[in-house]
């Protein structure tokens, strides 16, 4: 008897992963939008009346701040471009398919990074 094998995720399935995506989009597009303030803000402490090495250090602390936000802000576009992906593969009704075996991603895997495209499978494949 052959082995009947699921090939995608059915409408219902798909709509509860849609839901989690959103959610997951809109959280990231909120923290995207405080990292940019972040680092585009002038920073001004009100150190102006504090002693010159303090005034350096903090400087220095601003800058190295400001680089580890926007490095943090790079990271979010991406996350979020790759939930946006996500929605695409689910109105395409491939979501939810590894892209190295074909096999259906296991969905408490999907619930964690619900923009994965490997199956743990292909994933340890790759290290």
């Amino acid at each position: 008897m052959a082995e009947d094998i699921k090939v995608r995720y059915s409408d219902s399935d798909l709509e509860n992963f849609k839901k989690i995506i959103v959610e997951k989009m809109e959280k990231a597009q909120n923290d995207l939008e405080l990292l940019r303030s972040a680092y585009k803000n002038d920073g001004n402490n009100g150190t102006d009346d504090t002693s010159p090495t303090f005034k350096a250090f903090e400087e220095g602390s601003e800058t190295m701040s400001k680089e580890a936000n926007t490095q943090l802000a790079i990271r979010q576009e991406k996350f979020v471009r790759d939930l946006k992906n996500a929605l695409l593969r689910i109105e395409n009704k491939t979501y939810g398919i590894c892209r190295v075996t074909g096999k259906l991603i296991n969905p408490e895997r999907l619930k964690l990074v619900p923009h994965a495209t490997l199956s743990i499978e292909a994933k340890n494949m790759q290290s």
